[in-house]
């Protein structure tokens, strides 16, 4: 796929205000904001009224995690602000660690970005580890966030969930397939340095009771959201979106027979159809 002809040592000399045009799209721009103390790569594209920001997964960043998104949501309708959190892609230094705390960094640094871009009110479209990151900037947020779409995300980690994680720690294990995308952003070394370190900071989570992530912010949520569930998944359980529509006020769940966990990159038009469908739905007063 295209992805945005600008190097890492050149975003670093960009001034903080300065955006490049982007290769696949004239509409579509690149910029580094300074946002917490940390310079926050990111992308936006389109003009439509509606602001949607996208969360990505574990690692994942603007170019590995939502490159159909970006490319392909309608830019009339929307604008659509893809980032690399802290520590991830684009935006190091500095290198990620795994507080246990770092759901809610990610949380604040995508609402904080949104806000210093000049969005007053946005939507949220997480995926996987940015989806628990949604949860939790709805809940506290509930001002400012219109809509929430996620996927592949949980609200508490358990026993089953721990031992995919295990099985997935060592990432020579995995098909070249698919660490390439993830080895060309970081290289080979810090992958797989910090995809252990990430196992061992979602492990912290199985000491709390119920292994709570985000459970107590649940009841919060006022935004209408959409859960989206590949049913061929195989890293998120299927009782995940199933406590979530439980504990959401009036969320709606989705299932895709077909889709696993990268549901929106295996089936982008279908995917993003849906999602446009849901954020252009009136809500009711």
């Amino acid at each position: 796929m295209a992805t945005c002809l600008i190097s890492a040592g050149r975003l670093r000399n960009l001034r903080r205000t300065t955006t490049a045009r982007h290769s696949y799209c004239s509409s579509l721009t690149c910029g580094r904001q300074n946002v917490n103390g940390v310079d926050l790569y990111y992308e936006k594209t389109g003009t439509g009224k509606h602001a949607v920001v996208l969360l990505p997964g574990a690692l994942g960043n603007t170019k590995t995690d939502f490159q159909p998104q970006l490319k392909s949501l309608n830019k009339d309708v929307f604008t659509v602000v893809g980032w690399d959190p802290r520590g991830y892609g684009l935006s190091r230094p500095p290198d990620r660690d795994f507080p246990l705390d770092f759901f809610e960094n990610d949380a604040r640094d995508a609402v904080d970005l949104m806000r210093t871009l000049g969005f007053v009110k946005f939507s949220l479209l997480g995926w996987s580890d940015g989806g628990i990151a949604a949860l939790i900037a709805a809940a506290k947020n509930p001002a400012l966030i219109n809509k929430m779409v996620i996927w592949g995300s949980n609200a508490f980690v358990s026993q089953q969930d721990l031992d995919i994680y295990k099985a997935v720690c060592d990432v020579s294990t995995w098909s070249t397939r698919m660490r390439a995308p993830m080895e060309e952003v970081y290289g080979a070394e810090v992958f797989a340095k910090t995809w252990e370190a990430w196992v061992n900071g979602i492990e912290q989570f199985a000491h709390r009771p119920q292994g709570n992530i985000c459970i107590d912010l649940l009841p919060l949520i006022r935004c209408p959201t959409l859960i989206i569930h590949g049913e061929k998944d195989p890293i998120v359980p299927s009782c995940h979106p199933y406590f979530l529509l439980k504990h959401i006020r009036g969320s709606r769940l989705h299932l895709m027979p077909d889709g696993k966990h990268n549901l929106h990159l295996r089936f982008p038009e279908e995917f993003n159809n849906l999602v446009e469908d849901f954020l252009q739905e009136r809500q009711n007063d």
